[in-house]
């Protein structure tokens, strides 16, 4: 079977067309190797989890990489100090055990006290002796020790969790001591020092970020024209459409600026759905501007998790609904505040993104007609010359003929 576009779950290079995302892992590469604790926020469907999976393979050279994914965890892991603490010891050992590098005597016997802990289930077990078992087998390792969290803020009880990184801190800013991770990488929509946002607090405690430490992650997650392009030129070679590749990765990337799912959706699209149909009957067909089109209009149609995930935001947060109302309907520049908190929350889902001018846009063209479509099909504006003039901008792709993204 060949390869497909894939937008569930992580993609694999074996079995999926990619982008070369190789100049980003050695990016991040340098800051593991440098001992920074990062994290990895990113909106929802940004490729997260692929960049995780990627990097542990060129890491496990040079490190043992413990990998963890806090979204097979249920709420009842959160419900105390004990209950993660076990809940964290069992992922961590069957993760650790996963790893095929020969290492210590002294480092399998801190994993067998680690699996004895989670066998006997013992009740006096808390973060204070998990942490003080994974600074002995960082010590013990044979080669230094990466761990990566994947859906970090999936936690459900925030101040058990907040706990866990302020262990993690603590060991952290004493590392020339005790030994401890060399990189502790954690990956999910919300930054770590953003949590507050995510939770509502019983109690000021709560709000207290205990990682400010953390690097920051200036790494660009999006995909820039030439990285669709070789994408492309991959799929090409094994479709052989006759297509454009440069045309074709340009206007891909001039409707999504680069969003990993919109970018691998518009492909699937094109590849499964629009190839074969009454319009255009085969891959060369398909593959043109028309087709692109066709592919952003189908898109702009479905029902999708990332769609369902931005709407359900507006709902989260009336004032954001309110800033993209604006940016859209009534055309005034909204200047990038970085003490904001509504602008921060719409940079963090993803909705929008600075523009070189120093104000904010709309993160891409499909989220703008998205949105447009979304506030138009909500009826309070349906008689106003605002809604006269967009309805005669409609494209075929489905939304206004603007060029914001």
């Amino acid at each position: 079977m060949g390869k497909i576009f894939n937008v569930s779950a992580a993609c694999d290079p074996d079995l999926h067309y990619m982008v070369d995302i190789t100049d980003k892992l050695m990016q991040i590469r340098r800051m593991v190797d440098a001992g920074q604790y990062f994290i990895i926020n990113r909106a929802r469907q940004y490729g997260k989890t692929t960049t995780l999976r990627e990097l542990e393979k060129i890491l496990k050279k040079d490190y043992i990489v413990v990998s963890l994914d806090f979204q097979m965890l249920g709420a009842a892991s959160f419900q105390t100090e004990n209950i993660f603490s076990l809940t964290f010891a069992r992922i961590f050992l069957r993760a650790a055990q996963r790893q095929k590098d020969e290492n210590t005597d002294r480092y399998r016997q801190l994993l067998d006290a680690l699996g004895t802990a989670v066998l006997e289930k013992r009740p006096d077990f808390v973060l204070q002796e998990l942490f003080e078992i994974l600074s002995d087998i960082c010590g013990a390792s044979c080669k230094p020790m990466v761990l990566s969290v994947d859906e970090v803020d999936s936690a459900s009880n925030n101040q058990v969790f907040l706990d866990f990184l302020a262990q993690l801190r603590a060991y952290y800013i004493d590392r020339e001591r005790l030994p401890a991770f060399q990189s502790v990488i954690l990956a999910g929509v919300y930054d770590v020092k953003n949590l507050k946002r995510k939770f509502v607090p019983e109690d000021g405690h709560k709000l207290n970020s205990p990682w400010n430490i953390a690097a920051d992650f200036l790494v660009d997650m999006s995909f820039s024209e030439k990285e669709i392009f070789g994408m492309l030129k991959a799929y090409e070679e094994d479709a052989g459409t006759g297509m454009d590749i440069s045309g074709m990765a340009g206007l891909i990337y001039d409707y999504t600026s680069g969003y990993p799912f919109l970018v691998s959706r518009i492909c699937k699209l094109l590849d499964e759905r629009v190839a074969g149909s009454r319009a255009f009957p085969d891959k060369s067909a398909a593959w043109t501007r028309e087709g692109g089109l066709e592919a952003v209009h189908l898109l702009l149609g479905e029902k999708n998790t990332l769609f369902e995930s931005l709407t359900g935001k507006l709902k989260d947060h009336p004032a954001l609904r309110d800033m993209l109302f604006t940016l859209l309907f009534q055309g005034r520049a909204i200047p990038y505040d970085p003490d904001d908190e509504d602008i921060d929350v719409a940079l963090m889902f993803g909705f929008v993104k600075i523009k070189d001018a120093g104000s904010i846009t709309v993160a891409n063209r499909i989220f703008e007609m998205r949105l447009y479509n979304l506030f138009l099909a909500e009826g309070e504006i349906k008689d106003s010359e605002i809604y006269k003039a967009a309805t005669k901008g409609r494209d075929r792709g489905g939304g206004l003929k603007r060029g914001g993204g």
